[in-house]
Protein backbone atom coordinates (compact mmCIF):
# COMPACT_ATOMS: atom_id res chain seq x y z
CA UNK A 1 0.00 0.00 0.00
CA UNK A 2 1.16 3.55 -0.76
CA UNK A 3 2.83 5.49 2.03
CA UNK A 4 0.35 8.31 1.49
CA UNK A 5 -3.41 7.81 1.52
CA UNK A 6 -5.61 10.79 0.67
CA UNK A 7 -9.41 10.81 0.85
CA UNK A 8 -10.94 13.30 -1.55
CA UNK A 9 -14.60 14.21 -1.88
CA UNK A 10 -16.16 15.33 -5.14
CA UNK A 11 -17.38 18.90 -5.52
CA UNK A 12 -20.88 17.45 -5.40
CA UNK A 13 -20.16 16.37 -1.81
CA UNK A 14 -19.62 19.95 -0.64
CA UNK A 15 -21.88 20.33 2.43
CA UNK A 16 -25.18 22.13 1.86
CA UNK A 17 -25.73 22.80 5.56
CA UNK A 18 -23.72 23.97 8.54
CA UNK A 19 -24.20 21.94 11.73
CA UNK A 20 -25.35 23.79 14.87
CA UNK A 21 -24.52 21.96 18.11
CA UNK A 22 -26.94 24.19 20.06
CA UNK A 23 -29.69 21.84 18.83
CA UNK A 24 -28.16 18.86 20.65
CA UNK A 25 -26.77 20.35 23.86
CA UNK A 26 -27.92 18.33 26.91
CA UNK A 27 -28.03 21.59 28.89
CA UNK A 28 -28.63 24.96 27.17
CA UNK A 29 -25.93 27.62 27.13
CA UNK A 30 -26.03 30.35 29.75
CA UNK A 31 -27.51 33.55 28.27
CA UNK A 32 -25.33 36.27 26.76
CA UNK A 33 -25.67 39.45 28.83
CA UNK A 34 -25.70 43.11 27.87
CA UNK A 35 -22.47 44.74 29.17
CA UNK A 36 -24.39 47.67 30.66
CA UNK A 37 -27.63 46.21 32.04
CA UNK A 38 -26.44 42.60 32.56
CA UNK A 39 -29.79 41.50 31.14
CA UNK A 40 -30.01 38.87 28.37
CA UNK A 41 -28.97 40.50 25.13
CA UNK A 42 -31.45 41.06 22.29
CA UNK A 43 -30.97 40.99 18.52
CA UNK A 44 -31.36 44.78 18.46
CA UNK A 45 -28.47 45.11 20.91
CA UNK A 46 -26.19 43.19 18.55
CA UNK A 47 -27.36 44.94 15.37
CA UNK A 48 -24.87 47.77 15.98
CA UNK A 49 -21.94 45.49 15.15
CA UNK A 50 -23.33 42.41 13.32
CA UNK A 51 -25.60 41.91 10.28
CA UNK A 52 -29.04 40.44 11.02
CA UNK A 53 -28.39 37.06 9.38
CA UNK A 54 -25.33 36.53 11.58
CA UNK A 55 -27.31 37.51 14.70
CA UNK A 56 -30.00 34.98 13.82
CA UNK A 57 -27.36 32.27 13.45
CA UNK A 58 -25.74 33.28 16.73
CA UNK A 59 -29.02 32.70 18.57
CA UNK A 60 -30.33 29.77 16.54
CA UNK A 61 -31.12 26.31 17.92
CA UNK A 62 -31.82 24.76 14.51
CA UNK A 63 -29.64 21.71 13.87
CA UNK A 64 -28.93 22.48 10.22
CA UNK A 65 -28.58 25.92 8.69
CA UNK A 66 -28.42 26.17 4.92
CA UNK A 67 -25.21 27.48 3.37
CA UNK A 68 -26.07 30.21 0.82
CA UNK A 69 -25.15 29.28 -2.74
CA UNK A 70 -22.85 32.32 -3.23
CA UNK A 71 -20.86 31.11 -0.20
CA UNK A 72 -20.74 27.54 -1.51
CA UNK A 73 -19.58 28.88 -4.86
CA UNK A 74 -16.53 30.44 -3.22
CA UNK A 75 -15.98 27.37 -1.02
CA UNK A 76 -15.64 25.29 -4.20
CA UNK A 77 -12.29 26.96 -4.86
CA UNK A 78 -10.73 24.70 -2.20
CA UNK A 79 -13.49 22.65 -0.57
CA UNK A 80 -13.97 19.83 0.15
CA UNK A 81 -10.49 19.83 1.71
CA UNK A 82 -8.49 16.57 1.80
CA UNK A 83 -8.30 14.06 4.63
CA UNK A 84 -4.96 12.26 4.89
CA UNK A 85 -4.02 9.01 6.58
CA UNK A 86 -0.62 9.80 8.11
CA UNK A 87 1.00 6.47 7.29
CA UNK A 88 4.52 7.88 7.16
CA UNK A 89 4.10 9.39 10.61
CA UNK A 90 2.59 6.17 11.93
CA UNK A 91 5.61 4.28 10.61
CA UNK A 92 8.06 6.78 12.10
CA UNK A 93 6.34 6.46 15.49
CA UNK A 94 6.09 2.66 15.22
CA UNK A 95 2.56 2.91 16.56
CA UNK A 96 -0.46 0.64 16.11
CA UNK A 97 -2.63 3.77 16.09
CA UNK A 98 -4.17 5.05 12.88
CA UNK A 99 -3.67 8.80 12.46
CA UNK A 100 -5.82 10.93 10.15
CA UNK A 101 -5.60 14.66 9.64
CA UNK A 102 -7.98 17.03 7.92
CA UNK A 103 -5.85 19.55 6.03
CA UNK A 104 -7.25 23.09 6.01
CA UNK A 105 -4.04 24.66 4.69
CA UNK A 106 -5.31 24.23 1.12
CA UNK A 107 -7.48 27.37 1.38
CA UNK A 108 -6.27 30.55 -0.38
CA UNK A 109 -5.32 32.03 2.99
CA UNK A 110 -3.63 28.84 4.15
CA UNK A 111 -5.94 28.03 7.07
CA UNK A 112 -9.51 27.15 8.11
CA UNK A 113 -10.43 30.80 8.68
CA UNK A 114 -11.97 31.53 5.24
CA UNK A 115 -14.79 29.11 6.09
CA UNK A 116 -16.36 31.83 8.22
CA UNK A 117 -14.75 34.90 6.57
CA UNK A 118 -16.51 34.17 3.28
CA UNK A 119 -19.83 33.66 5.04
CA UNK A 120 -19.57 36.83 7.11
CA UNK A 121 -18.49 38.94 4.13
CA UNK A 122 -21.46 37.62 2.15
CA UNK A 123 -23.98 38.47 4.89
CA UNK A 124 -22.51 41.94 5.39
CA UNK A 125 -22.59 42.67 1.65
CA UNK A 126 -26.18 41.41 1.49
CA UNK A 127 -27.16 43.94 4.18
CA UNK A 128 -25.50 46.87 2.40
CA UNK A 129 -22.48 47.17 4.67
CA UNK A 130 -19.53 49.01 3.09
CA UNK A 131 -16.76 48.36 5.63
CA UNK A 132 -15.88 45.63 8.14
CA UNK A 133 -13.42 45.82 11.01
CA UNK A 134 -11.72 43.00 12.84
CA UNK A 135 -8.77 41.90 14.95
CA UNK A 136 -6.18 39.25 14.19
CA UNK A 137 -3.50 37.47 16.19
CA UNK A 138 -1.18 35.46 13.98
CA UNK A 139 -2.74 37.03 10.89
CA UNK A 140 -4.61 34.01 9.54
CA UNK A 141 -8.00 35.53 10.33
CA UNK A 142 -7.02 38.96 9.06
CA UNK A 143 -5.73 37.38 5.85
CA UNK A 144 -8.98 35.48 5.43
CA UNK A 145 -11.23 38.49 5.95
CA UNK A 146 -9.06 40.57 3.59
CA UNK A 147 -9.53 37.87 0.96
CA UNK A 148 -13.30 37.66 1.60
CA UNK A 149 -13.70 41.45 1.59
CA UNK A 150 -11.97 41.63 -1.77
CA UNK A 151 -14.31 38.98 -3.19
CA UNK A 152 -17.45 40.77 -2.01
CA UNK A 153 -16.32 44.38 -2.48
CA UNK A 154 -15.95 45.38 1.16
CA UNK A 155 -13.41 47.70 2.73
CA UNK A 156 -11.53 45.83 5.48
CA UNK A 157 -9.67 47.27 8.49
CA UNK A 158 -7.62 44.84 10.57
CA UNK A 159 -6.12 45.52 14.00
CA UNK A 160 -3.21 43.07 14.27
CA UNK A 161 -1.75 42.25 17.70
CA UNK A 162 1.51 44.24 17.78
CA UNK A 163 3.84 41.35 18.61
CA UNK A 164 2.51 39.39 15.62
CA UNK A 165 2.50 42.52 13.43
CA UNK A 166 6.28 42.57 13.80
CA UNK A 167 6.83 38.80 13.91
CA UNK A 168 4.82 38.05 10.76
CA UNK A 169 5.33 40.78 8.12
CA UNK A 170 4.27 38.52 5.26
CA UNK A 171 0.83 38.03 6.79
CA UNK A 172 0.52 41.80 6.84
CA UNK A 173 1.62 41.93 3.20
CA UNK A 174 -0.99 39.30 2.32
CA UNK A 175 -3.76 41.43 3.83
CA UNK A 176 -2.56 44.57 2.08
CA UNK A 177 -2.33 42.69 -1.23
CA UNK A 178 -6.09 42.16 -1.03
CA UNK A 179 -6.69 45.81 -0.17
CA UNK A 180 -7.10 45.61 3.60
CA UNK A 181 -5.68 48.21 5.98
CA UNK A 182 -3.57 46.56 8.70
CA UNK A 183 -2.87 48.46 11.94
CA UNK A 184 -0.60 47.34 14.80
CA UNK A 185 -2.61 47.10 18.05
CA UNK A 186 -2.65 48.80 20.49
CA UNK A 187 -2.76 51.86 18.24
CA UNK A 188 -3.51 55.56 18.47
CA UNK A 189 -6.42 55.06 16.03
CA UNK A 190 -8.98 54.42 18.78
CA UNK A 191 -9.71 55.62 22.28
CA UNK A 192 -9.28 52.13 23.70
CA UNK A 193 -5.91 51.75 21.97
CA UNK A 194 -4.71 55.14 23.22
CA UNK A 195 -5.76 54.22 26.77
CA UNK A 196 -3.61 51.10 26.70
CA UNK A 197 -0.62 52.96 25.27
CA UNK A 198 -0.93 55.66 27.91
CA UNK A 199 -0.58 53.06 30.66
CA UNK A 200 1.71 50.62 28.83
CA UNK A 201 3.64 52.42 26.03
CA UNK A 202 5.58 49.25 25.16
CA UNK A 203 2.53 46.92 25.16
CA UNK A 204 2.92 43.91 22.85
CA UNK A 205 -0.84 43.83 22.51
CA UNK A 206 -3.42 41.09 22.89
CA UNK A 207 -6.47 39.84 21.03
CA UNK A 208 -8.62 41.39 23.76
CA UNK A 209 -7.13 44.83 23.06
CA UNK A 210 -7.39 44.41 19.29
CA UNK A 211 -11.05 43.38 19.61
CA UNK A 212 -11.76 46.55 21.60
CA UNK A 213 -10.24 48.68 18.85
CA UNK A 214 -12.14 46.90 16.07
CA UNK A 215 -15.50 47.04 17.89
CA UNK A 216 -15.02 50.72 18.77
CA UNK A 217 -14.30 51.59 15.14
CA UNK A 218 -17.27 49.56 13.88
CA UNK A 219 -19.69 51.27 16.24
CA UNK A 220 -18.75 54.75 14.95
CA UNK A 221 -20.24 54.44 11.45
CA UNK A 222 -23.59 53.14 10.23
CA UNK A 223 -22.02 51.57 7.13
CA UNK A 224 -19.52 49.53 9.19
CA UNK A 225 -19.86 46.22 11.00
CA UNK A 226 -17.52 44.03 13.02
CA UNK A 227 -16.45 40.51 12.01
CA UNK A 228 -15.09 38.01 14.53
CA UNK A 229 -12.85 35.07 13.57
CA UNK A 230 -13.51 32.76 16.51
CA UNK A 231 -15.31 32.34 19.87
CA UNK A 232 -18.95 33.12 19.03
CA UNK A 233 -21.57 30.55 18.03
CA UNK A 234 -21.98 31.66 14.41
CA UNK A 235 -18.23 31.35 13.78
CA UNK A 236 -18.12 27.81 15.16
CA UNK A 237 -21.22 27.04 13.08
CA UNK A 238 -19.51 28.07 9.84
CA UNK A 239 -16.45 25.95 10.68
CA UNK A 240 -18.60 22.81 10.96
CA UNK A 241 -18.02 22.20 7.23
CA UNK A 242 -14.67 20.73 8.33
CA UNK A 243 -16.20 18.02 10.50
CA UNK A 244 -19.15 17.34 8.19
CA UNK A 245 -16.71 16.62 5.35
CA UNK A 246 -14.48 14.52 7.64
CA UNK A 247 -17.45 12.34 8.55
CA UNK A 248 -17.97 11.45 4.88
CA UNK A 249 -14.26 10.93 4.30
CA UNK A 250 -13.84 8.58 7.25
CA UNK A 251 -16.86 6.67 6.01
CA UNK A 252 -14.98 6.28 2.70
CA UNK A 253 -12.01 4.97 4.70
CA UNK A 254 -14.24 2.53 6.57
CA UNK A 255 -13.14 4.05 9.86
CA UNK A 256 -14.37 6.14 12.79
CA UNK A 257 -12.29 8.19 15.26
CA UNK A 258 -11.76 7.12 18.85
CA UNK A 259 -10.40 10.58 19.59
CA UNK A 260 -10.48 13.98 17.91
CA UNK A 261 -7.83 16.61 18.57
CA UNK A 262 -7.61 20.32 17.76
CA UNK A 263 -5.67 23.33 18.99
CA UNK A 264 -7.70 25.93 20.84
CA UNK A 265 -7.29 29.69 21.09
CA UNK A 266 -10.83 30.95 20.68
CA UNK A 267 -12.04 27.49 19.66
CA UNK A 268 -13.23 27.67 16.05
CA UNK A 269 -11.03 25.06 14.36
CA UNK A 270 -11.45 22.59 17.22
CA UNK A 271 -15.23 22.99 17.11
CA UNK A 272 -15.20 22.72 13.34
CA UNK A 273 -13.65 19.25 13.36
CA UNK A 274 -15.20 17.98 16.60
CA UNK A 275 -18.78 19.23 16.89
CA UNK A 276 -20.37 17.19 14.06
CA UNK A 277 -18.98 14.01 15.66
CA UNK A 278 -19.98 15.12 19.15
CA UNK A 279 -23.45 15.87 17.83
CA UNK A 280 -23.75 12.25 16.71
CA UNK A 281 -22.71 11.12 20.18
CA UNK A 282 -25.22 13.42 21.87
CA UNK A 283 -27.96 11.94 19.66
CA UNK A 284 -27.10 8.42 20.85
CA UNK A 285 -24.19 7.61 18.54
CA UNK A 286 -20.68 6.40 19.21
CA UNK A 287 -18.64 8.05 21.94
CA UNK A 288 -15.56 10.03 20.93
CA UNK A 289 -12.79 11.38 23.16
CA UNK A 290 -12.33 15.09 22.43
CA UNK A 291 -8.99 16.71 23.27
CA UNK A 292 -8.64 20.51 23.14
CA UNK A 293 -5.00 21.62 23.16
CA UNK A 294 -3.79 25.06 24.22
CA UNK A 295 -0.43 26.74 24.90
CA UNK A 296 0.94 26.51 28.43
CA UNK A 297 1.65 30.24 28.27
CA UNK A 298 -2.06 31.02 27.79
CA UNK A 299 -3.88 28.15 29.55
CA UNK A 300 -7.49 29.31 29.32
CA UNK A 301 -9.25 25.95 29.64
CA UNK A 302 -6.72 24.32 31.95
CA UNK A 303 -6.08 27.22 34.37
CA UNK A 304 -8.92 29.70 33.80
CA UNK A 305 -12.22 30.17 35.62
CA UNK A 306 -15.64 29.32 34.19
CA UNK A 307 -17.35 32.67 34.66
CA UNK A 308 -19.02 35.58 32.91
CA UNK A 309 -16.44 37.86 31.31
CA UNK A 310 -15.97 40.40 28.56
CA UNK A 311 -14.55 39.31 25.23
CA UNK A 312 -12.32 42.36 25.02
CA UNK A 313 -10.06 44.47 27.22
CA UNK A 314 -12.04 47.72 27.05
CA UNK A 315 -15.24 45.90 28.12
CA UNK A 316 -17.25 46.95 25.06
CA UNK A 317 -18.48 43.47 24.18
CA UNK A 318 -21.33 41.45 25.73
CA UNK A 319 -20.73 39.26 28.77
CA UNK A 320 -20.49 35.55 27.99
CA UNK A 321 -20.07 32.54 30.29
CA UNK A 322 -16.75 30.98 29.37
CA UNK A 323 -13.42 29.78 30.66
CA UNK A 324 -11.33 32.91 31.01
CA UNK A 325 -8.02 34.22 32.33
CA UNK A 326 -9.55 37.69 32.70
CA UNK A 327 -10.13 40.19 29.92
CA UNK A 328 -7.19 42.37 31.00
CA UNK A 329 -4.69 39.49 30.81
CA UNK A 330 -1.98 40.01 28.19
CA UNK A 331 -0.29 36.70 27.30
CA UNK A 332 3.44 36.54 26.58
CA UNK A 333 4.49 36.98 22.96
CA UNK A 334 4.85 33.35 21.91
CA UNK A 335 4.75 32.48 18.21
CA UNK A 336 1.33 30.78 18.11
CA UNK A 337 -0.32 34.19 17.97
CA UNK A 338 -3.74 32.78 17.07
CA UNK A 339 -3.89 31.10 20.49
CA UNK A 340 -3.13 34.24 22.53
CA UNK A 341 -6.68 34.86 23.75
CA UNK A 342 -7.84 35.21 27.34
CA UNK A 343 -11.19 33.47 26.83
CA UNK A 344 -12.68 30.42 25.14
CA UNK A 345 -15.76 29.90 22.97
CA UNK A 346 -18.87 29.64 25.20
CA UNK A 347 -19.95 26.41 23.47
CA UNK A 348 -16.56 24.77 24.05
CA UNK A 349 -16.41 26.12 27.61
CA UNK A 350 -19.89 24.79 28.33
CA UNK A 351 -19.12 21.33 26.95
CA UNK A 352 -15.81 21.23 28.82
CA UNK A 353 -17.63 22.06 32.04
CA UNK A 354 -20.07 19.22 31.30
CA UNK A 355 -17.16 16.81 30.81
CA UNK A 356 -17.42 16.17 27.06
CA UNK A 357 -14.12 17.89 26.20
CA UNK A 358 -10.75 17.19 27.83
CA UNK A 359 -8.34 20.14 27.73
CA UNK A 360 -4.56 19.96 27.97
CA UNK A 361 -1.64 22.33 27.38
CA UNK A 362 1.89 22.08 25.98
CA UNK A 363 4.98 24.29 25.91
CA UNK A 364 5.88 25.96 22.60
CA UNK A 365 9.29 24.28 22.21
CA UNK A 366 7.72 20.83 22.49
CA UNK A 367 5.11 21.86 19.92
CA UNK A 368 7.71 23.08 17.42
CA UNK A 369 9.66 19.82 17.85
CA UNK A 370 6.46 17.90 17.08
CA UNK A 371 5.75 20.11 14.06
CA UNK A 372 9.18 19.39 12.59
CA UNK A 373 8.74 15.66 13.25
CA UNK A 374 5.42 15.82 11.42
CA UNK A 375 6.87 17.85 8.54
CA UNK A 376 9.67 15.35 7.98
CA UNK A 377 7.16 12.49 7.83
CA UNK A 378 4.24 14.10 5.99
CA UNK A 379 5.84 16.89 3.95
CA UNK A 380 3.73 19.74 5.35
CA UNK A 381 5.08 22.42 7.69
CA UNK A 382 2.27 23.17 10.17
CA UNK A 383 1.36 26.61 11.47
CA UNK A 384 2.61 27.20 15.04
CA UNK A 385 -1.00 26.98 16.24
CA UNK A 386 -1.55 23.62 14.50
CA UNK A 387 1.63 22.27 16.10
CA UNK A 388 -0.29 21.97 19.36
CA UNK A 389 -2.69 19.48 17.78
CA UNK A 390 0.23 17.68 16.14
CA UNK A 391 1.96 17.37 19.52
CA UNK A 392 -1.14 15.86 21.13
CA UNK A 393 -1.68 13.43 18.23
CA UNK A 394 1.94 12.23 18.47
CA UNK A 395 1.61 11.95 22.24
CA UNK A 396 -1.49 9.78 21.92
CA UNK A 397 0.06 7.64 19.16
CA UNK A 398 3.12 7.02 21.33
CA UNK A 399 0.84 6.06 24.20
CA UNK A 400 -0.81 3.51 21.89
CA UNK A 401 2.65 2.11 21.11
CA UNK A 402 3.22 1.62 24.83
CA UNK A 403 -0.18 0.07 25.55
CA UNK A 404 -0.66 -1.81 22.29
CA UNK A 405 -4.05 -0.13 21.68
CA UNK A 406 -4.87 0.46 18.01
CA UNK A 407 -6.85 3.66 18.40
CA UNK A 408 -8.00 5.84 15.50
CA UNK A 409 -6.87 9.45 15.96
CA UNK A 410 -8.26 12.36 13.95
CA UNK A 411 -6.85 15.87 14.21
CA UNK A 412 -7.35 19.13 12.41
CA UNK A 413 -4.24 20.46 10.69
CA UNK A 414 -5.84 23.89 10.65
CA UNK A 415 -3.19 25.69 8.57
CA UNK A 416 0.28 25.60 7.05
CA UNK A 417 3.30 27.42 8.43
CA UNK A 418 4.61 28.88 5.17
CA UNK A 419 4.21 32.43 6.55
CA UNK A 420 5.76 31.42 9.86
CA UNK A 421 9.24 30.34 8.81
CA UNK A 422 10.91 32.98 10.98
CA UNK A 423 9.51 31.11 13.97
CA UNK A 424 11.03 27.87 12.68
CA UNK A 425 14.31 29.68 11.96
CA UNK A 426 14.35 30.93 15.56
CA UNK A 427 13.54 27.45 16.87
CA UNK A 428 16.21 25.72 14.79
CA UNK A 429 18.74 28.41 15.75
CA UNK A 430 18.05 27.96 19.46
CA UNK A 431 16.63 31.48 19.73
CA UNK A 432 13.06 30.47 20.54
CA UNK A 433 12.56 30.56 24.28
CA UNK A 434 10.01 28.96 26.55
CA UNK A 435 7.68 31.75 27.65
CA UNK A 436 5.61 31.64 30.81
CA UNK A 437 2.87 33.84 32.14
CA UNK A 438 3.07 35.62 35.48
CA UNK A 439 0.74 34.04 38.04
CA UNK A 440 0.14 37.44 39.63
CA UNK A 441 -1.02 38.88 36.28
CA UNK A 442 -3.68 36.21 35.90
CA UNK A 443 -4.69 36.66 39.54
CA UNK A 444 -5.11 40.40 38.96
CA UNK A 445 -7.07 39.85 35.76
CA UNK A 446 -9.36 37.29 37.37
CA UNK A 447 -9.88 39.59 40.35
CA UNK A 448 -11.37 42.06 37.88
CA UNK A 449 -14.05 39.70 36.58
CA UNK A 450 -17.47 41.38 36.45
CA UNK A 451 -19.87 40.65 39.27
CA UNK A 452 -22.94 39.06 37.73
CA UNK A 453 -26.04 38.52 39.82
Amino acid sequence: MSDQVKYLLDERDLPRFWYNINADLPVPLDPVLHPGTQQPITPDDLAVIFPRAVIEQEMSTEREIEIPEPVREVYRQWRPSPLFRARRLEKALNTPAKIYYKYEGVSPAGSHKPNTAIAQAFYNKQEGVKRVTTETGAGQWGSSLALAGSMFGLEVVVFMVKVSFHQKPYRRAFMETFGAKCIASPSDTTQSGRAVLAEHPDSTGSLGIAISEAVELAAQRDDTRYALGSVLNHVLLHQSVVGVEAQKQLEMAGDYPDMIIGCTGGGSNFAGIAFPFLGEQLRGGREVELIAVEPSACPTLTKGLFAYDYGDTAKLTPLVKMYTLGSSFVPPGFHAGGLRYHGMAPQISHLTKLGYIKPRSYHQLDCFAAGIQFAKAEGIVPAPEANHAVKAAIHEAERCRETGEAKTILFNLCGHGNFDMQAYTDYLGGKLKELTYAEEEIAMALAGLPSVA
